[in-house]
């Protein structure tokens, strides 16, 4: 990690071998044994014909997935109550679920109405009464909207499953790879290609609002930073210097982007204005400075520097200047993310079996190791801070893993046909 060049080569190598499906697929690898028993009973259906969506399945994959609930089987479930009225809480109480969720679909024209309850089974209770209407392909959103409203219901955490992730993708042999950016839904679904290229795309990053990603391309046969908005596709190239333009980080407010350039020597951190286009230099020494991220409040920066003689995490206080040390356990700590909602910053931890996603806690000083793959690269952490998404190496491929920021759960979203990396977490959408 000593020359600029090293750095260039480690960002193609990064980069794969074939091509990502449209949609991505979930398989569960580990599940908490903490998980709150929870029972989700097929909606009853008043429309006309088969649903397209079974939206319970929907509900119930993505309590699942998210560590903090074990739905029942359908096998196991004991009745088929569609309201409260005909909850029977001794049932329910008799196969050990905590809570359960009912619910009906009736139709209204072209769109369905979509009536959802939560009830606390042992306290036997209504926790949560809603009716949402929608069209036809808003099934599978207004789906993960019942979920959000469940798990903040229990947890106090507001949900992230209506949220998105950005993808990297790449098709064909390395003498003419197809690479491409795709927008997805949190579970792998509804998965756009909004950039394709035959020069690697790397770093995607979200704006706060969930309108435009930041990104970095090198179809002009050199690093660029581009950005781009979602709703109409129209780009802007935000830097186009002689050497490394990589991983941008928008700030909190949307106003501004930190990113590392080597335009003026060695790979060093800039901050630049998006209105103006002024850049505003924050380190300056003879290592590589680079994967800046923002901390929740704007008032610091995290990035990876190998000033120590290794990649290490520092943070840089924008008010006085100042750039100090944070990691100090292992000699290779990189790719730090902020936590949104606390005082822990997830990264990549090199130990003696490989690289992995682990966290620090800024207040303990403790860092832990959450993943058991031993190839985790590129962490991003879910806006409700519960969840990370990596990419990682199964067999000859590249995949995305999730893991519970506690480390006691996690899943893997494959493509079905290839690669896929350089994941990044939406911020929630409203």
């Amino acid at each position: 990690m000593k020359r600029v060049p090293a750095v260039l080569v480690a960002l193609l190598l990064l980069l794969f071998s074939s091509l990502a499906s449209a949609d991505l697929t979930i398989e569960i690898t580990k599940g908490s044994d903490r998980a709150v028993p929870i029972a989700i009973v097929p909606f009853a259906s008043q429309a006309q014909g088969n649903l397209p969506e079974d939206i319970a399945q929907i509900v119930n994959d993505d309590l699942a997935r998210s560590g903090q609930f074990s739905p029942l089987s359908r096998s196991s479930l004991i009745a088929s109550p569609s309201s409260s009225e005909e909850v029977n809480y001794r049932d329910w109480r008799a196969v050990d679920s905590n809570y359960l969720v009912v619910g009906q679909v009736s139709q209204e024209g072209n769109d369905y109405r979509i009536q959802f309850e939560l009830m606390d089974v042992y306290g036997e209770r209504r926790m949560l009464g809603e009716v949402v209407t929608v069209g036809r392909d808003q099934l599978r959103s207004a789906a993960h909207y019942i979920s959000d409203q469940v798990f903040e219901a229990v947890t106090g955490i507001r949900g992230a499953f209506s949220t998105q992730i950005a993808y990297v993708t790449a098709q064909g042999a390395a003498d003419s790879r197809r690479y491409g950016l795709h927008v997805a839904d949190a579970d792998g679904h509804n998965s756009q290609q909004i950039l394709t290229s035959d020069e690697p795309i790397l770093s995607p990053a979200w704006s706060p609002d969930g309108n435009k990603l930041a990104y970095v391309s090198f179809e002009t046969g050199r690093p660029s930073i581009y950005i781009q908005n979602l709703a109409n596709s129209q780009r802007v190239r935000a830097t186009s210097f002689e050497g490394i333009n990589g991983a941008p980080a928008w700030s909190p407010d949307g106003r501004k982007l930190a990113m590392s350039l080597s335009k003026d020597g060695q790979p060093e951190i800039y901050v630049m204005d998006i209105a103006s286009r002024d850049f505003r230099r924050l380190t300056n020494n003879s290592a590589i400075d680079t994967e800046p991220d923002w901390s929740p409040d704007g008032d610091s920066l995290l990035f990876t520097s190998d000033r120590s003689g290794g990649p290490q995490l520092y943070r840089h206080d924008l008010s006085s200047g100042e750039s100090k040390r944070i990691t100090f356990t292992g000699n290779y700590n990189s790719r730090g993310r902020f936590s949104p909602v606390e005082e822990t910053i997830f990264m990549i931890h090199r130990a003696s079996d490989g690289y992995h996603v682990a966290k620090k806690d800024m207040e303990t000083d403790r860092l832990t190791i959450l993943t058991e793959s031993r190839w985790d690269e590129s962490p991003s952490v879910a806006p409700n801070g519960s969840m990370v998404i990596f990419a990682t190496q199964e067999g000859n491929r590249g995949v995305l893993g999730v893991v519970s920021a506690d480390g006691k759960a996690s899943y893997r979203l494959p493509s079905a046909q290839g690669d896929v990396r350089e994941p990044a977490w939406s911020p929630f959408m409203n």
